[in-house]
């Protein structure tokens, strides 16, 4: 049965809902997805406020599907004999949901009305199941390029997923992917930098062994937790790189026929993660980088103002 406007707890807390009228089990799907951005990620969900009212459900049911594979690869798989399992039940699951039109996860059953909305194809994930495989034999990556085939699953088809959601003022969306990438891979990026040594209590390192090697740093220093005048030219190298991607996702948000102001919120509090790790005086082993909530606030403004200052119509 649809949902009167405003008439269930669920479309209070989700606005967006309302339009849509979408049942009560639908509603709570939704609900199910936003608690697990709002849990997983303060920055994403923070970002994600500052976009239309009518997108953020979506949005979150896009976080969450990949979030679900993400946390079972690395937090846990309960019920499952090992991580492999747990990942490939959960690819299983997503194409039985594209095949029968429902499921019985929540979070699934939001991602398809999603996608349904939005003309997402289903093979847009095929790269993310892929990458999380990986992500359980592959512990290191010989160059940057090969780190780009990671993201190529792991953060690409975010970006293009958010194209179909929020639209774009170009001929087809498909246009817009390359801005939509290069964000993808800066954000994730970032979170690498952020990450050196929660990566490596994991086994993992996602500094390209040619990068540790140019610059003289051993894995034996970041097992250590080691800061030193290498580590520090090694992510100021890194650093350099992340902004090149920043750079070119900035100047593609003009293209987004929606939520400008929200990407760009994305865009720079995710970006901000590089002087965080600059005030922590490089350690990014014992000290986590981040932003106080008046520090977001002061980014979102920034992003406003340079939102503000694109030209009408583009």
């Amino acid at each position: 049965m649809a949902l009167k406007r405003l008439s269930h707890p669920l479309v209070a807390t989700l606005p967006g809902l309302a339009a849509e009228a979408v049942s009560r089990t639908l509603a709570a799907d939704y609900q199910h997805c936003h608690a697990i951005m709002s849990m997983a990620s303060k920055n994403y969900s923070f970002a994600s406020r500052m976009l239309p009212a009518n997108k953020v459900h979506h949005v979150a049911a896009l976080y969450a599907v990949l979030r679900v594979g993400d946390d079972r690869v690395d937090v846990q798989h309960t019920g499952f004999d090992s991580a492999r399992a747990a990942i490939e039940d959960w690819q299983t699951s997503y194409w039985r949901a594209f095949e029968t039109g429902d499921s019985p996860h929540p979070v699934l059953r939001a991602y398809l009305h999603t996608a349904q909305q939005f003309g997402i194809a289903p093979d847009l994930l095929t790269s993310y199941f892929r990458a999380m495989l990986d992500d359980l034999t592959v512990a290191r990556y010989p160059t940057f390029a090969d780190l780009l085939h990671y993201m190529d699953g792991s953060a690409i088809p975010v970006g293009r997923a958010m194209t179909h959601i929020l639209g774009t003022t170009t001929p087809s969306i498909s246009a817009a992917y390359p801005a939509a990438d290069a964000l993808s891979i800066a954000m994730q990026l970032s979170n690498f930098w952020r990450d050196i040594g929660e990566d490596w209590a994991r086994g993992r390192v996602y500094i390209p062994q040619e990068d540790l090697a140019r610059f003289g740093v051993s894995e034996d220093d970041l097992s250590a937790g080691r800061v030193s005048e290498r580590l520090i030219a090694l992510l100021e190298f890194e650093f350099a790189r992340t902004e090149q991607y920043y750079e070119q996702a900035r100047r593609g948000i003009a293209l987004l026929a929606s939520g400008r102001i929200g990407v760009m919120s994305a865009l720079e509090i995710y970006r901000a993660i590089m002087d965080g790790i600059r005030r922590n005086d490089y350690d990014v082993f014992t000290r986590r980088a981040g932003t106080s909530r008046l520090q977001k606030i002061g980014l979102v403004l920034r992003a406003w103002r340079q939102v503000q200052q694109m030209p009408r119509g583009a």
